[in-house]
């Protein structure tokens, strides 16, 4: 426990722990439109499809999220344009895409010798080395992702639960795949630092999927996505430093098992309610 005396220590762990709950509230955001339209794989394909970029620019010297960002981008285009006027489907240009990014990302750490530290960084992130400047780019994600969510709702309201319904109302269901993919590649790009490219799932989905059989609405469920997202931030933090574990897998693992966790608390209290009121759903005595 001797880090709470060391002040370089702490600045680190305060870093890592803001940085990280940041993060947690991108992906609440996203993760509940990801969920909500299951598209999972999506959000898992942009995040392996990021490797090439910030690979090239580990080799390059240039700042690795402009790697991540430039690489994600090219990916959702590419999904896009293969997409566009049903020439493939959704998941068959993602699957493609995601092998090719992915293979392209391999190809160009091969040619480095040295490069197994980065890697290592990329596929499973460092969260302890969130720098300020870093804090200041995922702060500007959270309002862009924000702001994107806000713009957009109408669409992504339509699009997850009638895409037809969508086209006849207006609302340009396209418009709405392109920025749904759009935020999901900001929730990715922003969160790979904190969890790396493999992990970044785990924040992206399962905060949001434990949040959703509490709420009835959209805007609480990203509300308490948010909340458990810096919950497994915090407690993956204290895992990691107490069993030596690294501190992305950390985050990641405690976010995942946040589902199972919420699940059950969710059914205990169901089964509870019902049997504090017997009553209920049952047909009322007729009067003779």
């Amino acid at each position: 426990m001797s880090w709470f005396l060391d002040p370089f220590s702490v600045s680190f762990m305060l870093r890592a722990l803001l940085g990280g709950v940041l993060v947690a509230g991108i992906c609440a955001v996203a993760g509940t439109w990801v969920v909500i339209r299951g598209s999972a794989f999506l959000g898992e394909a942009l995040a392996h499809g990021m490797v090439p970029g910030v690979a090239l620019a580990a080799l390059l010297g240039f700042p690795s999220l402009l790697g991540a960002g430039v690489s994600a981008a090219a990916m959702a285009a590419g999904i896009g344009f293969l997409t566009r006027n049903r020439r493939l489907s959704d998941d068959t240009a993602i699957a493609l895409l995601f092998v090719g990014m992915l293979a392209l990302g391999v190809l160009i750490v091969s040619r480095s010798r040295s490069f197994a530290t980065d890697l290592t960084a990329i596929l499973f992130g460092d969260v302890l080395a969130i720098r300020v400047g870093d804090l200041v780019q995922v702060a500007v994600a959270v309002l862009l992702t924000v702001a994107l969510a806000v713009a957009f709702h109408r669409s992504f309201v339509a699009l997850a639960f009638d895409p037809a319904k969508a086209a006849t109302l207006g609302l340009n269901p396209r418009a709405g795949r392109i920025a749904l993919t759009v935020l999901v590649t900001l929730a990715v790009v922003s969160s790979y630092q904190a969890v790396g490219s493999l992990l970044v799932v785990g924040l992206l989905v399962a905060p949001a999927a434990a949040a959703r059989p509490w709420t009835n609405g959209i805007a609480t469920t990203m509300g308490l996505a948010a909340v458990l997202g810096a919950l497994a931030v915090v407690a993956g933090l204290l895992l990691s430093w107490h069993a030596g574990t690294a501190a992305g897998a950390s985050i990641a693992l405690v976010a995942v098992l946040v589902y199972p966790v919420s699940t059950v608390l969710r059914t205990l209290t169901h089964h509870s309610s019902r049997r504090r009121s017997p009553g209920v759903g049952a047909p009322l005595p007729s009067r003779r």
